[in-house]
């Protein structure tokens, strides 16, 4: 019989999100395992517990959305 697939989802700006316990191999062959029911694994290597995700990405994102914003010129300006 063979194990149901996972589910892994890709997001637009932030990590890789895997479904059930998960067991990620390293560049350097160690192996670290997530026994969450979602497991979200890093993407943008800004995350300081790498291969796991820890929102590092949303500063970065925040930051930049709030640029644009600040450079917008206000609604009827001129």
């Amino acid at each position: 019989m063979r194990d149901a697939a996972r589910e892994i989802v890709l997001t637009d700006e932030g990590p890789l999100l895997v479904s059930g316990p998960v067991e990620v191999v390293l560049p350097d062959g160690r192996r670290v395992r997530s026994d969450r029911p979602v497991t979200a694994l890093c993407t943008c290597r800004r995350s300081r517990r790498q291969p796991f995700c820890d929102t590092s990405h949303r500063r970065k994102v925040r930051h930049d959305e709030g640029e644009d914003r600040a450079q917008q010129k206000p609604t009827g300006a001129r």
